[in-house]
């Protein structure tokens, strides 16, 4: 009888384990190879910008986006400014960003099309008024999110690391990029 339970167990084990399920769903394309180009990122990509707010920019900073890198209508492009360093960890914090002083308040604040980012002061103040920790060697990262991940509403943009988790760059690279003077 005990040879029958496990002559019986077996021919269950080996039935069920050849069994499949439906196809789930497609999976997104890999690197392209056929031409030698890779395939489209959609995993985002973040740059890393620093530069000095002045009287001859205008008070803002722009970023044309690189020639190979393509930003899509439906991506989200987010600027995240460097605000202190605590115990040698970065804390980032998403833009707009109000700043309130004895004389008023002012604003880091971006816009963006498909082709670059502007990063500018903004607000009631004269920016010329603003001390050198304002205006110089300020350092942004700006994060492109792809339209696919940034539908998914369980991640929140305004936390840079968390932004970054999902685009699958935490501890990747960073793009360093230069900044562009431009007569606005």
């Amino acid at each position: 009888m005990k040879t029958i339970h496990k002559l019986f167990l077996l021919l269950a084990v080996v039935a069920f384990g050849a069994c499949e399920g439906p196809m789930g769903p497609p999976g997104y394309d890999g690197l392209d190879g056929q031409d030698g180009q890779d395939g489209v990122n959609i995993l985002g990509t973040v740059f890393e910008v620093n530069g000095d707010f002045t009287e001859n920019n205008q008070y803002t900073l722009y970023y044309p986006f690189p020639d190979d890198f393509q930003v899509y209508n439906g991506d989200a492009v987010v600027v995240y400014i460097l605000w202190k360093v605590v115990d040698g960890l970065d804390v980032w914090r998403a833009l707009p960003q109000t700043i309130f002083l004895e004389s008023g308040a002012f604003q880091y604040n971006f816009d963006y099309t498909t082709g670059d980012v502007q990063i500018f002061i903004d607000g009631e103040l004269d920016p010329a008024w603003l001390g050198s920790g304002d205006l110089v060697d300020q350092t942004f990262r700006i994060a492109v999110i792809p339209a696919d991940l940034y539908s998914n509403k369980s991640i929140d943009i305004t936390n840079y690391d968390e932004v970054n988790r999902a685009m699958l760059l935490w501890g990747g690279k960073i793009n360093r990029a230069t900044l562009v003077n431009s007569d606005l």
